[in-house]
């Protein structure tokens, strides 16, 4: 179907302004819980060895610091291959995943990242034996991040 050339770029600036004005959906606890389970290989991951620095309480959600340390000799037989965090009420549950190895020097990532609103994250790392480690926390955000432009 031939379209004259105005009428088809009016139809995509129109289409374009609705993609804009829809806004992805928070995940859920639900969806963080399987976003692990598939970055652990459906292991159930233990508590402990991981140390996940955060504000919990942070008053600007759009670039919160946080460090990720594990507890790893770093040896060719005993590191981290990979450390990941994850969120419940973000549009997406995966907020970063690194690849470590032996030769990383430290066990350690630092970043900054956005959070909606209040809610639960969780640190995971993967160990070369296979094991996965984690530990979680909550923050409460008094300025959420990723709905800016929404009427409140």
């Amino acid at each position: 179907m031939n379209q004259p050339p105005d009428l088809y770029r009016r139809q995509l600036l129109a289409a374009g302004t609705l993609l804009a004005l829809v806004r992805p959906a928070a995940a859920t606890p639900q969806q963080m819980a399987s976003a692990i389970s598939a970055y652990t290989g459906n292991k159930l991951p233990q508590t402990g060895r991981v140390t996940f620095e955060i504000a919990q309480l942070i008053d600007n959600g759009n670039a919160v610091p946080v460090t990720v340390r594990v507890d790893s000799p770093l040896t060719p037989q005993d590191h981290v291959t990979g450390i990941a965090i994850f969120n419940e009420k973000n549009p997406e549950t995966d907020v970063v995943k690194v690849t470590l190895g032996p030769r990383a020097g430290k066990a350690q990532v630092s970043t900054r990242i956005r959070l909606a609103t209040s809610q639960k994250l969780v640190a995971v790392a993967k160990m070369s034996d296979g094991s996965c480690w984690q530990q979680s926390v909550d923050v409460i955000v008094t300025l959420a991040a990723c709905i800016e432009g929404e009427a409140m």
